[in-house]
């Protein structure tokens, strides 16, 4: 009789781990697919489609315009689409990148001594100490502004946390057994970073690189938003938003509200993939 019922409990739990791991999945796959189609509709968007109309400014939100039109008669829901494309894309970039850098300095803060170690750790508190939106002005105001500018100031100025995290996971495997084995065998540092420790830190820097974009993407729109990252002629949310704040005290509210909170939107979204994500690597947070 006892061996039936934790037949029958094993059976139940392993059931609800399945339906778990299938709505995680699902959900995983449906903020990828809306992401996706906003990146790909933004790139296949006409410039034509956002242009100026004089004759039709200053219209409210309806069925033929959904997002409304600016004061120039530009079709705002185009224009959200092309600004949220341009962001994605730039914090596809920025992030990858500044993940890539906070993988090599976490990896190497962990492995190659305790100067290389201090010097890192050194770097990321020089890092963290200042203010961030000011040091990410300052790195896109020097580089010229504008998409490269922005790129470069989010990938250079985001790395700092999620090498801490790497840096302590490394920390953590490095003196376990095989680890131990191989630098008694000779094994340089180098091949032990990459061969034995490198593995183990891949959950982590997925969510971790996810977790960079809703990041990017709100620096990018902030700077831009302030006058410090892409140009005016280029329909970014930030630029949006800046040119929108002004109509607002005449009743323009679709303006503002619509587009901002697409771009809260599609943040949200990003987070979600990271949850999601998180609870198929670590089994013991999906279990929670």
């Amino acid at each position: 009789m006892s061996n039936i019922s934790c037949q029958t409990v094993h059976k139940g739990t392993s059931y609800w781990q399945f339906n778990l791991r299938t709505r995680t999945l699902a959900a995983i796959a449906g903020a990828v697919l809306i992401l996706a189609v906003i990146a790909t509709a933004g790139v296949l968007l006409d410039p034509s489609a956002y242009a100026p109309q004089f004759q039709q400014k200053n219209l409210a939100p309806s069925p033929v315009h959904p997002f409304g039109t600016d004061w120039m008669g530009r079709d705002m829901f185009m224009r959200t689409v092309k600004g949220l494309s341009i962001s994605l894309w730039i914090g596809l970039l920025a992030a990858t990148v500044s993940s890539l850098i906070a993988v090599m300095m976490g990896i190497a803060a962990a492995t190659m001594g305790r100067r290389v170690d201090s010097f890192i750790l050194w770097l990321v508190d020089l890092m963290q100490g200042i203010p961030h939106l000011i040091l990410l002005m300052l790195i896109s105001f020097v580089l010229g502004k504008g998409m490269f500018g922005v790129w470069m100031g989010v990938a250079l100025t985001h790395w700092p946390i999620l090498a801490r995290v790497i840096r302590a996971e490394v920390l953590a495997v490095r003196n376990s057994q095989y680890v131990l084995a191989a630098r008694k065998l000779g094994t340089s540092r180098w091949k032990i970073a990459v061969k034995h420790i490198l593995p183990h830190v891949v959950p982590q820097y997925i969510v971790g690189l996810i977790l960079l974009f809703p990041h990017a993407i709100l620096h990018e729109a902030s700077i831009t938003f302030l006058g410090f990252g892409l140009l005016p002629r280029e329909p970014a949310v930030g630029i949006i938003l800046s040119e929108s704040m002004r109509y607002l005290t005449a009743g323009m509210w679709w303006l503002t509200v619509l587009p901002g909170a697409s771009l809260l939107m599609m943040v949200l979204l990003f987070d979600r993939i990271g949850e999601n994500l998180q609870r198929l690597l670590n089994p013991a947070s999906a279990q929670e």
